[in-house]
């Protein structure tokens, strides 16, 4: 599957649907469908090949003036052969798809980020609309499928009505891998110490209602706004803070300008409440709402209707609405958050899990894809979600792997990757030639290092699910669906079979269980499925730090706010002898020494929250 999409910006150009759209093309060819992408701006010198930029002669009311484009356009057709365009509007030179017969010969998918609002605000774009409406009803015409970000805008949007039959409804997504868990403070501007810290971030435009939130923040003591972006109404933002700012006292509000990802980041991170004030229909989704939630930043945002910004906070449980321009009612969200801790961190962590769960990359691409196959049936469509990857950390186990992976095979299961931990036996040699794909690690990895790095392989090749399996033949292909049936309804699900404890075993576990909490009966099962969510939580660079898979994943794992079950599980007879782990009362000690400290630790996720 090849498709061209067509876009206004791209990075390094600031802006969310550009942001998004950088995000999708690169999950989609790491999905295996073959993107590109065609959009405005100079060429840069390390552009992708894929990545192609028409420069811009001037702007006239937002839209970009690039003559070029239509003759890229069709360059673009002509050497890429799309099967599919990806239109993302608004974007006048989408336009030039009308007129070229091989991009008519494509069908086309238009992504809506936003209708054309004609502002009460600023009256050139009510006449510049009526020359752009006659062609975006025609592009949407012409369209086999509009991908609309939320519901409310859909249900609001005029532009959309006569097509609501076309229309389905995919949120936007942003990669998680690209926002750092602990962003270092480089560059970022210093907050003041001790007070309650406010950011907002987006261009310094009509729309945003920046004079909102200066307003409500410059008379409340205590309390430090940052705003981060550009924009045509820097001049006035900055007169409006000094002119509400107390005589001989620095005002509480600083315009920061553009900033760099990495200052963007660690400001996010460090931020108290997240504020977005928009007043318009212009910001139809914010996705910078979802880069707060990804940090567990409470949001406090307008209650804009039919915007999708109000929706996307309440679908995430992740803070609070406040009437449009109310100034007083902004004060009055703010305060509440700056008196109780409590509240702040939970709706963090709400929208934390949200922005794993209902906003993640991978769902949102593989929605796209199944658009894709429904306008282009003939054309194969790479999955972007492979069911199950089978994970098997090995090291020197040349008498069973080859039995493991012909069961796994026989029972239906051949997406099996071993890694072959520094074996000296022939393990990766009999593994391959029993159907797995073997990883060979230059350095030792340990179980756990060798889980992960299996993990890790099955995100960046789309897989929704890993099942990881001791390699000496322990655990029954037959009853991976048993772990599957509860994996529908949980993010981790344990196979447990407590019948092999021995006497140091169960000693061990009663310790585990004492520390933890945990009510779990197999604490050091290795027969685990992971979903997709607890995937990327374990591929993460902290989860590296761990020295046990078992314990010090499960810890965070609930950490994060993961459900997680455990199921009862059979074994092979032959396979429940004595513990490698357990084998002496010195090597339990050292067991239960680390993970006492696992279990002492301060979690930098929590950290960050509670501070």
């Amino acid at each position: 599957m090849r498709v061209l999409h067509i876009g206004k910006f791209f990075p390094p150009h600031p802006g969310g649907m550009e942001v998004f759209l950088a995000d999708l093309v690169r999950a989609q060819r790491a999905r295996g469908i073959d993107a590109a992408a065609l959009v405005h701006g100079q060429p840069l010198p390390d552009d992708p090949a894929w990545l192609m930029r028409v420069p811009v002669w001037g702007h006239l009311v937002y839209a970009p003036l690039a003559p070029g484009f239509r003759t890229a356009l069709a360059a673009a057709i002509r050497q890429f052969r799309p099967d599919v365009l990806h239109l993302h509007l608004p974007n006048t030179s989408a336009f030039w798809a009308l007129l070229l017969l091989p991009a008519r010969d494509l069908p086309w998918v238009v992504h809506w980020h936003s209708d054309v609002v004609v502002s009460r605000i600023r009256g050139a774009l009510a006449l510049a609309y009526r020359l752009y409406r006659p062609f975006e009803q025609a592009v949407l015409d012409r369209a086999e499928r509009i991908l609309v970000t939320s519901t409310p805008y859909l249900e609001a949007s005029e532009p959309l009505s006569r097509w609501r039959d076309k229309c389905r409804v995919i949120p936007l997504a942003l990669d998680s891998g690209r926002l750092p868990e602990h962003p270092g403070l480089g560059s970022a501007p210093s907050w003041r110490r001790g007070n309650f810290r406010l950011l907002s971030i987006g261009r310094l435009t009509y729309y945003k209602g920046f004079e909102t939130l200066i307003r409500a923040v410059s008379a409340m003591p205590g309390v430090e706004l940052l705003i981060v972006g550009e924009g045509a109404l820097r001049p006035a933002l900055e007169k409006l803070i000094g002119e509400l700012a107390a005589a001989g006292i620095e005002p509480n509000i600083r315009l920061l300008g553009g900033i760099d990802d990495a200052a963007k980041h660690a400001l996010l991170h460090d931020c108290d409440v997240f504020c977005l004030a928009s007043r318009e229909r212009t910001e139809a989704f914010g996705i910078v709402l979802l880069e707060a939630m990804r940090y567990a930043r409470p949001c406090v945002v307008a209650d804009l209707s039919g915007s999708g910004m109000p929706w996307v906070v309440r679908a995430g449980g992740a803070g609070v609405t406040v009437p449009v321009e109310d100034v007083g009612a902004w004060r009055d969200a703010i305060r509440a958050f700056q008196r109780d801790p409590h509240y702040r961190e939970g709706c963090g962590v709400q929208g934390q899990q949200a922005f794993r769960k209902k906003f993640a990359l991978d769902r949102c691409v593989e929605s796209i894809a199944v658009e894709y196959a429904a306008v282009v049936p003939d054309a194969a469509v790479a999955a972007p979600d492979k069911d199950l990857l089978i994970v098997i950390p090995a090291r020197n186990e040349a008498g069973t792997i080859g039995t493991v992976i012909r069961s796994l095979c026989e029972a239906g299961w051949r997406d099996i990757i071993v890694v072959n931990d520094q074996s000296t036996d022939a393990t990766g040699a009999i593994a391959a030639a029993a159907g797995a794909t073997v990883l060979s690690p230059v350095l030792p990895l340990g179980a756990w290092g060798a889980m992960q790095t299996g993990i890790r392989y099955a995100l960046r090749h789309g897989y929704r699910q890993v099942v990881t399996i001791d390699a000496d033949g322990q655990h029954e292909p037959v009853c991976i669906p048993v772990l599957l049936a509860a994996a529908r309804s949980h993010d981790v699900v344990i196979g447990a079979f407590p019948q092999r404890g021995s006497r140091l075993r169960r000693i061990a576990w009663r310790y585990f269980r004492a520390i933890t909490g945990f009510g779990i009966d197999d604490l050091t099962s290795g027969f685990r499925c992971y979903n997709r969510a607890a995937c990327e939580i374990l591929a993460a660079d902290e989860a590296t730090l761990l020295d046990y898979q078992d314990l010090g994943v499960l810890l965070m794992l609930r950490h994060a706010g993961l459900e997680i079950a455990e199921v009862p599980v059979a074994m092979y007879p032959r396979a429940t002898g004595p513990s490698r782990i357990f084998a002496s009362w010195s090597r339990v000690a050292r067991y239960m020494a680390e993970s006492t400290l696992l279990c002492l630790a301060r979690w930098h996720p929590k950290h960050h929250l509670s501070r």
